[in-house]
């Protein structure tokens, strides 16, 4: 599995300068997708609706709405 291309635009291209705020999406070479985000799976756990489910390997990530919106236009309609 490798990372074949960015979505959106890079940390750089959304004013972080430092390296402290890194959220980011990759499409991977199996077709999956990968995030770096904040880890919340404690803060958020609790909150997932009913019919929503985690493994114990899964981890609850926030990704920051600029980065995903500005992935929108590079994520396949299929």
């Amino acid at each position: 599995m490798k990372i074949v291309r960015r979505l959106g635009a890079s940390p750089r291209e959304r004013g972080s300068l430092n390296g402290e705020t890194c959220p980011d999406i990759f499409e991977l070479s199996d077709g999956n997708f990968a995030v770096i985000g904040t880890e919340a799976t404690a803060a958020l756990d609790k909150e997932l609706p009913p019919d929503a489910g985690r493994a114990d390997y899964e981890r609850i990530v926030i990704v920051s709405r600029e980065t995903l919106v500005r992935a929108k236009a590079d994520i396949p309609d299929a």
